[in-house]
């Protein structure tokens, strides 16, 4: 039986801060899934429904 991925949805508009930051997470067995824009974020916390959402609150 596989073990659950928690989802974590990314939202910055740096791309950098994402490239960065999907690694550390998936090598922590977390699923990641980056938006680079608050109106993308808003669509995939929708359609993905992350289990935790890490948001840049200065965008």
């Amino acid at each position: 039986m596989e073990k659950y991925k928690a989802k974590i949805l990314v939202i910055d508009d740096d791309p950098d801060f994402i490239d960065a930051v999907t690694p550390i997470l998936e090598s922590a067995l977390y699923d990641v899934v980056p938006a680079s824009n608050p109106g993308e974020g808003k669509e995939k916390i929708f359609s993905e429904k992350p289990d935790l959402i890490l948001l840049d609150i200065m965008m």
